[in-house]
Parts: structure tokens; C-alpha cells; sequence
């Protein structure tokens, strides 16, 4: 078994909960969508786990099937955590699981958000519609994280990767970009705070902000 504890239920929803089920285990998962990480990275990218409870989670998750180690070649020689092919398919149940919580009337705006978390979440929240007609690439940098984003055809497409010819680049922290994004702050107030950088196609990035929207929060319980 992935745990120690167990629901001991032969519903594979109840199976699924058992392999990913403990606290930070989907949260793990979910940093590892966008490619392998160090340990170092993931303790980074989860500031509120400690570093056991990290490790056990690792280690759960290894033995289920939905994580693996390796080492990456020279000159790197780093040992990375990354999905297996199983693991992968978490994405869209992951992603559908964040947008169902971004309709609490509960749901924290301001609390920390990885890099992975807010790309996901663009990926979650794209607007084909809003995007007809947009033709454009873009470099999200994100601390020592770096993502290619195009736009065409009314798809979104995200790699973790640096890209030079890009239309634009967008440099800033998660939360920053979320704020202009979502928040409804307007980009020449974070640009003239520092809080984000834009180069290239000033035009390009303006549009851009506008292709995502967040789900209409849920109806609170009625009260009577």
C-alpha cells in the first residue's frame, strides 16, 4: 500500500484515495505535472512542508507507482522526481479539482502560489473564445523558473523552457502575474511597482491577460 492507513473499500475512488490521499500528496503530484523536479525544488515550490513529512510523501508515491527517481546525465547529475506515465494521467483530475475549489466563496486569493500552480491554473482557465484570432508567443519567467506560452488557433500551449524569440516576455513572481490576471490590478501598476517586467510587444502581453478567467464562485448555503 502507498499508506499505512487505508479505507479498506474496493471503490476506486476509495483505492485512488488510499495511492494519493494523505495530506500534500496531490499537492506533490501537482508540482511534478510540468516536468521533473529536485528535492530542493519541491521543498522551494511547498514552503509548508517540512522536510519528513516531504520525504514520506516521496517515498508513498514511489511506491504506488505514480512517482520515480532518476538521475539526470552529466554535466547535471541531479536527482529529479517526475511522474510516471500512470502518475500523468492526475493532470486533468487535478486540474478539474482546482477549478471546482476556485468556486469556494472561501477560496484564499492571496496566499502563496507556486509556478506550477499558476500555470496550471492558465491552462485551466483559457478562453478559447476570448483567443480567436491571437497569434502570439510569450516567455513567463517566474524566479529560476522559465515557460514558453503560445497562443494560436485558440489553443494554449505551456513547456517549461526558455525561449529568446519570443514576442514578449513577462518576468515577475506567481503572485504578481495572478493579481493582473485575475485580480482585476492593471499591468502598469505592477510594472511601475517592479512587481512584474514586460519586454517585447507591449500589445501582445495586454491581450494576453484577457484570455483567462476564473470560474463564477459557487451560491453560499442558504441560510434558512
Amino acid at each position: 500500500m502507498a499508506t499505512k492507513r487505508s479505507y479498506h473499500d474496493a471503490c476506486g475512488t476509495a483505492h485512488a484515495l488510499d495511492l494519493v490521499g494523505e495530506r500534500w500528496a496531490l499537492l506533490v503530484v501537482r508540482e511534478l505535472l510540468l516536468g521533473p523536479k529536485r528535492y530542493s525544488d519541491l521543498r522551494a515550490d511547498l514552503p509548508g512542508i517540512s522536510s519528513n513529512v516531504l520525504s514520506h510523501r516521496l517515498d508513498e508515491l514511489e511506491e504506488a507507482g505514480v512517482v520515480l527517481r532518476r538521475t539526470l546525465p552529466p554535466p547535471a547529475s541531479s536527482r529529479v522526481y517526475e511522474l510516471t506515465e500512470w502518475g500523468l494521467e492526475l493532470e486533468p483530475i487535478i486540474r478539474d479539482l482546482g477549478r471546482w475549489g476556485a468556486r469556494s466563496p472561501s477560496h484564499p486569493r492571496d496566499a502563496h502560489l507556486s509556478p506550477a500552480s499558476l500555470v496550471l491554473s492558465l491552462q485551466t482557465n483559457f478562453d478559447p473564445e476570448a483567443a480567436g484570432g491571437v497569434q502570439a508567443s510569450y516567455e513567463l519567467r517566474m524566479g529560476q523558473h522559465s515557460f514558453h506560452a503560445t497562443v494560436e488557433n485558440g489553443a494554449l500551449e505551456v513547456d517549461r523552457a526558455s525561449d529568446a524569440a519570443a514576442d514578449a516576455t513577462i518576468e515577475g513572481t506567481p503572485e504578481a502575474l495572478a493579481s493582473v490576471i485575475y485580480g482585476g490590478r492593471h499591468l502598469t501598476d505592477a510594472a511601475r511597482t517592479s512587481d512584474l517586467t514586460v519586454d517585447g510587444d507591449l500589445t501582445a502581453v495586454e491581450r494576453f491577460l484577457t484570455l483567462f478567467s476564473l470560474p463564477t464562485p459557487a451560491d453560499p448555503p442558504d441560510q434558512r
